[in-house]
């Protein structure tokens, strides 16, 4: 293998066909690659018994299968684990999976750092690196459904994939979406089109594109319902305001009869948890298929918020319910290991590069 080798975890089934057909061999050797990377966990081409003996010399010669590196593993008390994973230029980022009885969640990263700054996520402190590649993405699942014995062809360990980890996952969108259709394909991972979850602070071309590009389900980081409080808490309300935000998830709602799209709310004591707010949220929903998800605010070091107390919570679930809303609040899982959400930090360089990139979203 030389330093120029293609790494294969860079495709979907579509690009290893293409690329294979490329190079003058049969395009099904595709699929047959495919299956080896991502339900035989194949790392050498010597063991992929059913290519020839010639073709396994080509691509252990001109290719490569490279997934990020594990540089540490942690389980929690309640059975949340958490792999922290070094991808290209010494970069960290972190992966955990959270069970649930017969649900397996799998949370995952996009970027390396955040570029969007909301002022509740411990991630967006950090600053903003890259974008991650196809391979550093699907690498996360093969990591986590290897070390937990998932197999999409047997074993279903891993239930649900929810890119909810580091990163805006709308900002790196061919790469996630390549790698969302590698989490689909019932030849890798087989995992259900609508346990797919992508989760969006808002970008709202991106939702659109969305829409046409991949059968996942949708989830925004909502956190506020009126314009002014959603500017303070999640920045990129300044760019795509609440009234285009909402449009974009009729829109995307409206394609193929799709699930509901999932609304993250997290709870900041006296800052969005009031029974007005609560009312308001309902009338911000009217319109869209939703269930909301309550998420109390999970504390970091020089966090400037705090988490509300258990009935406050209920009384602003219970405005939800009554008014028609799904209202699920969410568990706090993985506490003990920094593994909860808003709190992934990994060990990322930094760049500074955060105010070039939100100067760059799209228009």
């Amino acid at each position: 293998m030389t330093a120029s080798a293609t790494n294969l975890l860079e495709f979907d089934r579509a690009g290893l066909e293409a690329w294979f057909d490329a190079r003058g061999e049969k395009s099904f050797r595709g699929v047959q690659v495919l299956k080896w990377i991502h339900q035989q966990w194949a790392d050498d081409f010597s063991a992929m018994s059913n290519l020839g003996k010639a073709l396994r010399e080509t691509l252990a010669a001109g290719a490569c299968i490279r997934e990020p590196q594990v540089v540490s593993h942690h389980e929690s008390a309640d059975g949340t684990r958490k792999w922290v994973v070094r991808v290209a230029d010494g970069n960290c980022v972190e992966t955990v999976f959270i069970p649930d009885g017969p649900r397996g969640t799998l949370c995952i990263s996009s970027q390396a750092g955040c570029p969007l700054d909301c002022r509740f996520c411990s991630t967006g402190r950090q600053g903003f690196s890259r974008n991650l590649a196809v391979a550093e993405i699907i690498g996360q699942v093969r990591i986590a459904a290897r070390a937990l014995g998932h197999s999409g062809h047997g074993t279903r360990v891993i239930t649900n994939i929810v890119l909810m980890g580091m990163g805006e996952p709308l900002l790196n969108f061919d790469n996630v979406v390549t790698a969302m259709a590698i989490m689909m394909d019932d030849n890798a991972y087989g995992i259900a089109r609508r346990k797919v979850t992508l989760s969006t602070a808002g970008i709202v071309p991106g939702i659109d594109r969305l829409r046409d590009a991949s059968p996942c389900s949708l989830a925004v980081s909502l956190h506020a319902p009126e314009n002014a409080l959603r500017d303070e808490l999640v920045p990129i309300n300044r760019s795509y305001p609440l009234g285009e935000l909402m449009a974009a998830c009729r829109r995307f709602a409206e394609r193929d009869g799709r699930a509901p799209i999932t609304f993250e709310y997290v709870m900041l004591e006296g800052v969005n948890d009031s029974p007005a707010l609560a009312r308001q949220l309902v009338r911000l929903l009217a319109h869209v298929p939703a269930k909301v998800n309550l998420i109390p605010f999970n504390a970091f070091p020089g966090a400037p918020f705090r988490r509300p107390a258990p009935e406050t919570v209920n009384r602003f679930r219970d405005i939800l319910i009554e008014a028609g809303i799904m209202t699920i609040t969410r568990k706090t899982r993985g506490d003990d290991i920094d593994a909860a959400c808003g709190q992934l930090v990994g060990q990322v360089l930094a760049r500074s590069a955060r105010h070039r990139r939100l100067q760059e979203l799209p228009a």
